[in-house]
Formats: C-alpha cells, structure tokens, sequence
C-alpha cells in the first residue's frame, strides 16, 4: 500500500522559515523521482520542486527558487521542502507527489497546509 504523509505545515509570519517532511512507504522510493506541489484557496494545483532519484538533479518553479530548497534522504525514504523567507503568497496546502519512469505523477500525499500571515 502506497503511502505519502507531509507533516511539517503551519502557520508563520511572512518572512519566516518552514520545515516540510513526506514519509514514504509501499513502493520503490529510493529509484523515485520526488516532487512538491501547492494548492492555494481558488486555484489550481501548482509545480513547487522536484528532484531526481539520486538527489543530483533539482527543479524548482519561478516564484519559489532561491527561497525553497527541496532534498531527500533515502535511507529514511524522506521527501524534504526547506522554505525560507515565506511570503503571504505562498500560503497553501502544500502536496508530496511521486513517479517512475513515468511522465505523470503516480503516487500523491494527503497535503500540508501552510498560511503565512503578513
């Protein structure tokens, strides 16, 4: 059974720092590529970060690079999102996604929510 829980969501000031986590299990992580996704209140779901299988590789979107940074630790089949200097804007929930060998994301967590306040 396939399972992706984000933990690490909150509340913070704008220009604070949050900490997101994605515990993986049931299928093949280490050999998956791992993503962040971001949903805010009336819009559509949104590309954060992702990285390669071996962590060499990293993408981030426009508005997030320089402010996010996305890692993984697969001895512990763990998905990381270090977000920094937070802004009102990036209040949302926030999703931990996977694939392999596959143009679309397979495997989708629960999601986070994360509200900065300005």
């Amino acid at each position: 059974q396939v399972q992706l829980v984000e933990s690490g969501g909150g509340l913070v000031q704008a220009g604070g720092s949050l900490r997101l986590s994605c515990a993986a299990s049931g299928f093949a992580f280490s050999i998956s590529t791992m993503g962040w996704f971001r949903q805010a209140p009336g819009k559509g779901r949104e590309f954060v970060a992702s990285i390669s299988w071996g962590g060499g590789t990293t993408s981030y979107a426009d508005s997030v690079r320089g402010r996010f940074i996305i890692s993984r630790e697969n001895a512990r089949n763990t998905l990381n999102l270090q977000m920094n200097s937070l802004k009102p804007e990036d209040t949302a929930v926030y999703y931990c996604a996977a694939k392999y060998k596959s143009s679309t994301w397979d495997y989708w967590g629960q999601g986070t929510q994360v509200t900065v306040s300005s």
